[in-house]
């Protein structure tokens, strides 16, 4: 059985079959809000859109490879992260409720002016941009080595045939395949785990104890992702665009489930990792481990690093678009939506041509917004422009100071992996909650 052949029908196979089925977007509404028939998403939709479009090909390969490391310690550690759900699905409930705002948008031109709204697009466009490159890496992976033919042209193909459904529908076409490729994720990771369970020695209490709870070995990465999760939501517009689509009570009840089953997933996917560890692997563990059981097994490894980078690509594609067309109003048509779409596709896809690393996109990114925290904590507190500018511009510093390895070792106060993001996220977040507090407080005095 020739693998590469079997690879490329799965990517054109899903993605013509997406896009017949995706419905065709004739409304603004339809395009940007994700109306259908003139109704919003219901919690069933909601929440499977919104743990797909996280679960992204980056996430999975993170937990998999974070397994590998640091056992089940590692997809406890990256699960971390969506505690995002629950923080920003009860805050934006309270700011849609008690500060009847419409979006992140029209909070920030009410709060802070129109230049820190202008300042907070330009910090979600850079997300949207790593998100496109992060996960189409991920694909040209299984296809070929880095720099080869076959690597460059699967990450082309797969992004060309992706833009292609969500021209035809926007977020309409997000939501609805959302839906149907969270049902696939679920399906192919039962049967990769009872694989892994049924046909070796490996056993739950394996996985149970495969891990030491140390800052060694996983645990500055924990603490590092649940700190993060207070800031890093807001800065993803394909989460918090969804979190203005249907009503706040609806809303609430999605991020909530999505929370908890979006890190349930992230958990049992880091078990293949696990796996690996405990049979002596090395390199990038889903790639191995799908090598160990075969095509059939490998072939499924790859569905689902298909089917997460399609759901992440197309809600990527639909956030800048609304970005672009609705939030900033630069042309609010469907025409200028698609526009933005192709114009992020170019520029997402330049940097898989140069040597950049799918962790640090998340773990980078995380650290330069953690100056939202106060922000968005504090909403209700009168606090003059000048805070939010000093609480980001905070964040920021913290960011270049991770970037650039310019922490000083006596902040560092725990050892192993990672103990640097987690102390430039401890001291920088308490920076930026006592800069944007000083001016608040002077006001009120």
């Amino acid at each position: 059985m020739n693998i590469a052949i079997w690879q490329w029908g799965l990517i054109i196979v899903s993605s013509l079959i997406l896009f017949v089925i995706s419905p065709l977007a004739k409304t603004k509404s339809d395009f940007f809000k994700a109306t259908h028939r003139k109704k919003a998403p219901n919690v069933f939709m909601l929440t499977g859109s919104l743990i797909i479009s996280w679960i992204f090909a980056k996430s999975i390969t993170n937990a998999a490879n974070l397994g590998l490391e640091f056992g089940i310690v590692g997809g406890v550690a990256y699960a971390g992260y969506y505690l995002s759900f629950a923080i920003a699905g009860i805050l934006i409930y309270n700011i849609r409720t008690r500060g009847g705002y419409e979006s992140l948008h029209n909070f920030f031109t009410s709060r802070f002016g129109k230049n820190a709204m202008r300042i907070f697009s330009i910090l979600i466009a850079i997300r949207l941009f790593n998100e496109v490159w992060s996960n189409t890496m991920v694909i040209g992976s299984y296809f070929g080595d880095l720099g080869s033919t076959p690597y460059y042209a699967s990450i082309i193909v797969f992004t060309l045939l992706t833009l292609a459904y969500s021209l035809k529908g926007g977020l309409s076409s997000s939501i609805f395949t959302d839906v149907i490729q969270m049902g696939l994720f679920s399906i192919l990771l039962f049967v990769i785990l009872s694989s892994i369970y049924s046909s070796t020695n490996f056993s739950v209490s394996d996985t149970v104890t495969s891990g030491v709870w140390s800052f060694d070995m996983g645990l500055n990465l924990l603490f590092a992702a649940l700190l993060q999760s207070f800031s890093y939501p807001f800065h993803d517009p394909v989460l918090t665009d969804r979190a203005f689509l249907s009503s706040p009570k609806v809303t609430l009840r999605s991020f909530l489930l999505a929370s908890v089953l979006g890190g349930a997933c992230i958990m049992l996917f880091s078990v293949i990792g696990v796996y690996a560890k405990a049979m002596g692997m090395q390199g990038q563990a889903a790639v191995e481990v799908g090598k160990a059981f075969g095509t059939a097994i490998l072939l499924i490894i790859n569905f689902i690093m298909i089917t997460s980078a399609a759901s992440t690509l197309d809600s990527t594609f639909s956030s800048f678009s609304k970005l672009a067309a609705i939030d900033l109003k630069l042309g609010e048509s469907i025409s200028f939506g698609r526009i933005a779409m192709g114009v992020l596709v170019v520029l997402g896809t330049i940097p898989i041509f140069l040597d950049a690393e799918i962790l640090s996109a998340t773990t980078i990114s995380g650290t330069m917004v953690i100056g939202l925290t106060p922000i968005f904590f504090f909403w209700k507190l009168p606090a003059p422009k000048i805070s939010f500018y000093l609480s980001i511009f905070c964040g920021i510093a913290f960011g270049f100071l991770l970037i650039f390895d310019l922490i000083p070792g006596s902040w560092i106060l725990t050892t192993g992996p990672y103990a640097d993001l987690l102390w430039v996220n401890i001291w920088g977040v308490l920076s930026c909650l006592i800069v944007y507090m000083i001016p608040a407080w002077i006001k009120l005095w």
